[in-house]
């Protein structure tokens, strides 16, 4: 705390005309849990990716980091849309979703399923980016970046440092940044089970902070106590990849998806001072 406080007096002399506000919590979602449900139900979902919601907990999840229907939201490796199927059709009307993708495949991927219906993704964009040198959209300019099952990904690339740096770089100030990842076991380091797909909370915590994100809030919408973290392949162990293929297939079935940690973090603002 003494830190923070002197980190924050230096700032203020520094640029005597502005003082730092850090807020506290992302504003609180403005979409009815009826339109939500509607969603959910929608007959564009793949049948496959709706099974999941009892593992992902879509609604709950979107409301945890303060969606807005006319926010410019921005997500990240969206793989092939499972979170594309929710978030374009909430935005549509009066936002923007955007979903930033890293290679050309994947682009190809998720323009085959917007233009398959456009009644709920014409207005959808994609952005392509290097997780190296990541830009994801002008400065300032997104009112909301999410990502799910990435992290890991990125830190066993050693690419996650940069990519956090891009996601504060887009925000606006007061914008949010929500995160969804595998969790690791309490004590245990990154360097320990990053091989695992499962993360140090923590450690996401730090990557986040040292990019200048302040957190907002933890939720436990996404925990799973069944999930004992200890497999032969890692969180690929479990559904929906199964990498042992048959073999325990029906204990793995059981336990369901991994134990996820889920963080809301919000870029500070600066303000002018009176």
């Amino acid at each position: 705390m003494k830190r923070l406080t002197l980190a924050v007096l230096a700032l203020a002399c520094a640029a005597p005309a502005f003082a730092l506000t850090l807020a506290a919590a992302a504003p609180p979602s403005n979409i009815s849990e009826q339109t939500f449900n509607s969603v959910l139900k929608g007959t564009w979902r793949d049948a496959a990716n709706s099974a999941r919601d009892r593992y992902r907990h879509p609604r709950q999840t979107l409301q945890f980091f303060g969606l807005r229907q006319d926010q410019t939201v921005i997500e990240i490796t969206p793989g092939t849309g499972w979170y594309s199927e929710v978030l374009a059709p909430l935005l549509r009307d009066h936002g923007q979703y955007i979903a930033a993708v890293q290679s050309p495949g994947s682009a190809d991927t998720l323009k085959q399923k917007f233009a398959g219906t456009p009644a709920q993704y014409s207005k959808a964009s994609l952005v392509t980016f290097d997780p190296k040198q990541p830009k994801f959209g002008p400065d300032d300019s997104a009112d909301a970046v999410l990502t799910f099952r990435n992290v890991h990904n990125w830190v066993m690339a050693d690419n996650a440092k940069a990519m956090f740096q891009g996601f504060y770089q887009v925000l606006k100030p007061g914008g949010t940044l929500g995160v969804v990842d595998h969790r690791g076991k309490p004590g245990e380091t990154v360097e320990q089970i990053k091989s695992s797909g499962y993360l140090p909370t923590d450690y996401v915590i730090k990557l986040a902070t040292d990019a200048g994100f302040t957190l907002a809030g933890q939720s436990e919408v996404n925990a799973n106590a069944k999930d004992t973290k200890n497999y032969l392949e890692g969180v690929w162990t479990l559904p929906p990849t199964y990498k042992l293929g048959d073999k325990d297939k029906a204990r793995y079935k059981a336990i369901g998806e991994s134990d996820r940690m889920t963080l809301r973090f919000i870029k500070p603002v600066a303000v002018a001072r009176e």
